[in-house]
């Protein structure tokens, strides 16, 4: 006489032989060239050069999408330049690496001249023709006078498309030249005190003041020094 199984176990059965399945699905399908890694897809570039991205990740030739990726994923996260990296499969052959790239907020001396720096102050090993033309420019690698410029970029892009120069000075202030112009601010400016700057700046213009420098390092207040009165 048949024995039949409840409908609790039944899914219980199911759910087994599922799980049994998935897990021994890739070991059989890395066996296939039908997924044999055929393309890699770069996400995400902008300055770096898609060639020497591909180098980097040395995707080996009989390379199958269910192998594992945690290999690529961490030369792609080591290239220099790249703030995290995340590598993804598309049947039946085909990589997807999407990468996030620094972003460089300053030119800083370099072995072959002016270079692409991040907000910590670091050198990237980007072209500067094409990922920074018209950066601010600083007199060395400084993390503090980075950090500065990316919170500028970030709370007002008009005014940090201005500035053409940048260094720290006494203590951890930081100067910004915009045109014939200096910005003070502190190294831990707000970003109110950065839109503070531009509204005096406006505000000076609208009434045909000059002025030579705005001083942002005070709580509550921006100081106008130098010009007409």
């Amino acid at each position: 006489m048949a024995r039949f199984l409840k409908p609790g176990w039944l899914a219980i059965y199911a759910i087994v032989l599922a799980t049994a399945a998935w897990f021994g699905a890739p070991r059989l399908l890395r066996k296939l060239d039908f997924f044999r890694v055929r393309r890699v897809e770069l996400v995400g570039l902008v300055s770096l050069a898609p060639a020497d991205v591909l180098r980097a990740l040395a995707v080996p030739v009989r390379y199958n999408v269910f192998d594992d990726l945690a290999p690529i994923e961490r030369r792609a996260a080591r290239i220099p330049g790249v703030v995290s990296a995340e590598v993804h499969r598309r049947l039946p052959g085909t990589l997807r690496v999407e990468l996030v790239e620094a972003v460089p907020v300053a030119l800083a001396p370099g072995r072959a001249g002016l270079v692409p720096m991040d907000a910590a102050g670091r050198i990237l090993p980007f072209d500067p023709t094409v990922a920074a033309p018209d950066l601010p420019v600083t007199a060395r690698p400084d993390s503090v006078v980075g950090a500065v410029l990316l919170r500028v970029r970030e709370a007002d892009p008009g005014l940090f498309e201005q500035v053409t120069s940048a260094a720290r000075g006494a203590g951890d202030d930081v100067a910004l030249d915009v045109g014939s112009r200096r910005y003070w601010l502190r190294r831990d400016a707000s970003v109110e005190t950065i839109r503070a700057l531009t509204a005096v700046a406006q505000d000076l213009a609208r009434r045909g003041r000059d002025y030579r420098e705005l001083d942002g390092r005070f709580a509550g207040q921006v100081i106008v020094r130098g010009g007409s009165a």
